[in-house]
């Protein structure tokens, strides 16, 4: 049976709107997808500060911003809609809305973005609270993507997600995945680079002229969350409220600032792929291992298949690949729209999944009780 789904995901750095429209086949338990119309809908400034200044409102703004903020998301689901020519061709909208606040050891999660307000503005059926069921079973409630990534793109040994918060998956020898979040990664450098005058350090031109700060790369890499046991997850003013400033107060010019902080990065997701070897990495001799197409066993070197939207920073790349080279693990960046649109991708499937009543969040990664079926569904179209 084909599905076809809007996957809706607002990242941590706050870059704007994701949306995508996809096709997913399902035959004798084996997924496929096409991913067939793809978009970037930045938030103006005005939206960008309500959702940076979530956190900070009172109880009943915050719910205002809940409200508010699902009626624009289904009012660019409409606009989406129209632009591609896709009337009666959507099944069901997945939306992952924004994330507040995230307390696992609370078992709480936010995401503002009511999927009421969205099937009311849609008319369509959408799927919301995409985390909610594995944190009340005792989860992470992140990551949430390797369901994804197990179904649809499951011949690599890893895969590493580059946004607001960089984060990984591991292939584990016995079923399910080894995921976790692994530092905060372009909020981070996003912040540190606002100063220049620009949203982003393109290709990390600026980083590549700057210079390691040790005493500064010491210190970050010293961060007790670091060394807890996955699974484990990371709430985004760890890196807004504690990084940040750490960083500040060395008083750097911004090119060291910013080298540093690649250094960082890379340096921990060397170290996330280390310390997890023993328990989840899978033997090179397993039949498809470590390969996009699963037929290089042969080959020891395993893949890593990098996406979001640090995977364009070439020189975050570059210091990444040179740091996972020592561990014979080479860095694959796909195509243009996989690397921009791979979090959406997998907003739409665990709808359908949802759709479905079937498991959308491994436990092998969260650490919840067991598997779960997340997602509060909202009728928008009439009966």
């Amino acid at each position: 049976m084909i599905y076809k789904a809007i996957g809706i995901m607002s990242g941590s750095a706050l870059d704007g709107l994701d949306i995508a429209y996809v096709h997913f086949l399902e035959t004798g338990g084996k997924w496929s997808y096409e991913l067939i119309q793809a978009d970037t809908l930045p938030y103006s400034a005005g939206w960008t500060e309500r959702l940076k200044n979530a956190i900070t409102l009172s109880a009943l703004d915050y719910q205002l911003l809940h409200a508010d903020y699902g009626h624009y998301i289904g009012a660019e689901v409409n606009r989406f809609i129209n632009t591609h020519g896709l009337r009666h061709k959507v099944d069901v909208i997945a939306s992952h809305g924004h994330t507040t606040f995230h307390m696992p050891a609370r078992r709480m999660t936010g995401q503002v973005g009511d999927g009421a307000a969205i099937a009311a503005e849609t008319g369509l059926p959408v799927v919301s609270d995409l985390r909610a069921m594995d944190m009340a079973f005792g989860g992470q409630g992140a990551p949430i993507v390797p369901i994804g990534e197990k179904l649809l793109l499951g011949a690599y040994a890893y895969f590493l997600n580059l946004g607001g918060i960089a984060n990984i998956s591991i292939q584990a020898s016995t079923d399910g995945f080894a995921a976790f979040d692994v530092c905060p990664a372009n909020r981070v450098l996003n912040m540190l680079v606002a100063p220049l005058g620009t949203a982003y350090d393109e290709d990390g031109k600026t980083a590549a002229t700057g210079r390691v700060h040790a005493p500064l790369l010491k210190e970050l890499n010293a961060q007790s969350y670091y060394a807890l046991p996955h699974p484990k997850s990371l709430a985004n003013d760890f890196g807004t409220d504690i990084i940040y400033p750490l960083v500040k107060k060395y008083n750097l010019p911004a090119a060291d600032e910013l080298r540093t902080y690649v250094e960082h990065i890379a340096q921990q997701i060397k170290n996330a792929i280390v310390t997890s070897l023993p328990a989840t990495l899978r033997p090179l001799d397993e039949p498809g291992a470590g390969s996009a197409q699963g037929d290089s066993a042969q080959n020891s070197t395993h893949q890593l298949l990098a996406t979001g939207g640090g995977a364009f920073n070439l020189f975050l790349a570059e210091r990444i690949s040179a740091q996972l080279k020592e561990l014979s693990v080479e860095v694959v960046i796909p195509d243009k729209k996989l690397v921009n649109y791979k979090e959406a991708l997998i907003m739409a499937l665990m709808g359908v999944l949802r759709w479905r009543e079937e498991y959308n969040v491994l436990a092998s990664v969260t650490g919840a009780q067991r598997n779960s079926i997340n997602g509060a569904i909202w009728l928008g179209n009439e009966a």
